[in-house]
């Protein structure tokens, strides 16, 4: 996944009331943490906020001013407290929907629950910024589906990248 050398600062906002309250351990960052590694993601941080619009927005935020990716896991399906995606639209720059699609497209054909799911990605500032499930396995697969498109994603936002189609000599 990464560009180059380059590898991609990764921030893990875990939402969960039961976590966020000392309830439960949350294991989606021990599980997520290798494939993050072999794809190129460097994971420096995971925040564990509830599932509350505000600080799950406020986590965002602040992860992007110093991360490329930003993951969050949990709050994404039609629960009552499931407010993930809202509080990721409040923040995005841009929505990049193909990723939550093909979350759901891939997710679907290994269990018909996944079309419940109301993840997105899309992009805040120079961050890539991906809604996965809160089921730790759930996780890890969505990663996986949509892991090959967040290097060059975060690398558009990083700046102008060469593409052969701008020389028209390349035509």
């Amino acid at each position: 996944m990464s560009v180059g050398a380059v590898r991609l600062r990764t921030v893990l906002i875990v939402v969960s009331d039961r976590a966020a309250q000392g309830l439960r351990q949350d294991a989606t960052a021990e599980l997520l943490r290798p494939a993050l590694a072999e794809q190129g993601c460097d994971l420096v941080e995971v925040v564990v906020v509830a599932d509350e619009r505000g600080p799950i927005a406020a986590a965002i935020r602040a992860a992007a001013a110093h991360a490329a990716l930003v993951l969050t896991t949990g709050g994404t399906g039609v629960a009552l407290r499931d407010v993930t995606p809202e509080a990721t639209r409040d923040v995005l720059d841009v929505e990049v929907p193909g990723l939550g699609e093909e979350m759901r497209r891939r997710s679907a054909v290994l269990t018909p629950m996944a079309l419940g799911s109301r993840a997105l990605g899309g992009v805040v500032g120079r961050a890539v910024v991906l809604n996965l499930p809160g089921r730790p396995a759930g996780a890890l697969e969505c990663f996986g589906f949509v892991a090959p498109a967040l290097a060059h994603l975060a690398a558009l936002r990083r700046g102008p990248v060469e593409d052969a189609s701008h020389d028209p000599s390349a035509r």
